[in-house]
């Protein structure tokens, strides 16, 4: 028997899951949209959108930096021949685009960057000394996706990827393979999100997968190896492997349930194998690298929708478009409002000046929600050199120098804190 008070529960969730809709929300707070003559599943990003989406990118490049990668760009196209050496055209060619003939060639859209990545690591002589070599790009991918599963940001067809691929010797793969696993538990405590589960997607019936049973075992032995390592509790998935081999995939959950893969580490001796990479070893002679495939936080698209759903539009400070929303009581307080923004700007916090002209204070206060800080200036602040700040949570904090707000939010947007204030010393509620 269903319960009055199962039903008013269910319909409550469904409404906070409506409300929460990336594609209701990225177009009401004009974070993204799309048109019909761009085309089905190619979203175009808002200016304010566009600045999440920056801040992310930068903040990952930051993370990989700090952790040993190395930065590269390469082409979205690449020659159908690249594909077939890959293994991508044999086992993926129907997610993939037409070849376009160009040249007396047939060039294609790829739709992953490893085969790139193997290139660019051929086109080098390589020592053992020099591994592991980790390789990171924030770099654009094409899957032709079929119109039925298009869908905002999650399922796209233009694609910007998260993407790394460290080439490393044989027993240098479980710890570069454990270590991409923290790289990801760090950023998601940045972002403020949590995995519903972590997957080992295996191979599972069917002739999608590269023939090389010896490798499979190896590939699998591995990345059990690196889940009991990590104290992870983990769950095995048969047919979620990739063509080439088993991964660890990191499942996020949005606000209905669904899952899908944000993340992923993958062991993969194949490709290394079909592009015939090499490195010096110690003893002079030519061995074969692994290479592990590993993205933190996947798609750019697929991220920064769970994100817009996850917090329904109110970002952590330093991922808001509009950091602070500077708020004079009356015209007289605009030229300090102003100037204020101007030194928020150099500093480089992302600040807006809401006047008179668009409202009463009250309504400025409303329509500034989603921002982290509103910052209130009335005529003693003005006169004093101080700021009345009001945090997104309702808090009210008593006026405080300008320096001393400043200081404080570029420290906690500085070090990607999901906290508005770092000592919790809000006077009172609003």
């Amino acid at each position: 028997m269903v319960t009055r008070s199962a039903v008013r529960e269910e319909t409550t969730m469904n409404d906070h899951v409506a409300a929460h809709d990336h594609r209701r929300l990225g177009r009401d707070l004009d974070l993204f949209d799309t048109d019909p003559l761009i085309g089905a599943g190619l979203p175009y990003w808002l200016p304010d959108g566009a600045t999440v989406r920056h801040c992310l990118e930068e903040y990952i490049r930051a993370v990989e930096r700090r952790a040993g990668y190395r930065h590269v760009y390469s082409p979205v196209l690449g020659k159908r021949e690249l594909y077939e050496i890959s293994g991508h055209w044999a086992h993926y060619s129907d997610d993939m685009y037409p070849p376009m003939d160009v040249g007396g060639e047939q060039v294609v859209l790829r739709p992953s960057l490893c085969p790139h990545h193997a290139l660019i690591y051929r086109s080098r002589a390589h020592s053992y000394r020099e591994l592991p070599l980790r390789m990171a790009e924030l770099g654009g991918m094409h899957r032709s996706e079929l119109s039925g599963v298009l869908g905002g940001l999650t399922r796209v067809r233009a694609i910007q990827l998260n993407d790394a691929h460290v080439f490393c010797t044989p027993d240098q793969v479980a710890d570069e393979a454990l270590a991409a696993l923290e790289l990801i538990q760090e950023a998601y405590a940045a972002l403020g999100i949590s995995p519903a589960r972590y997957r080992l997607s295996l191979p599972g019936p069917g002739g999608k997968y590269v023939a090389a049973p010896e490798l499979w075992q190896r590939s699998i032995a591995l990345l059990t190896e690196v889940l009991e390592r990590s104290g992870l509790p983990y769950e095995a998935a048969e047919g979620e492997a990739a063509f080439y081999g088993p991964k660890i995939d990191v499942q996020i959950a949005d606000g209905a349930g669904r899952e899908f893969t944000l993340s992923t580490v993958q062991i993969d001796f194949h490709q290394p194998e079909r592009f015939d990479l090499r490195y010096i070893g110690a003893d002079g002679s030519k061995h074969r690298p692994v290479m592990v495939h590993r993205s933190i936080i996947g798609s750019v698209e697929r991220a920064v929708a769970h994100l817009i759903e996850h917090y329904g539009g109110a970002f952590p400070g330093w991922l808001a478009p509009t950091q602070l929303a500077v708020l004079p009581v009356h015209e007289d307080q605009l030229p300090y409002a102003e100037e204020f923004a101007r030194r928020c700007v150099a500093l480089g916090l992302r600040a807006e000046v809401a006047g008179p002209d668009r409202g009463s204070l009250g309504a400025r206060i409303r329509a500034a929600r989603l921002v982290p800080y509103q910052a209130v200036i009335g005529a003693k602040e003005a006169a004093d050199g101080h700021i009345s700040l009001r945090l997104r949570d309702g808090r009210r904090l008593a006026a405080r120098p300008a320096d001393e707000i400043l200081t404080r939010i570029g420290a906690l947007v500085g070090s990607h804190s999901p906290a508005l204030w770092e000592d919790g010393a809000a006077d009172q509620p609003g």
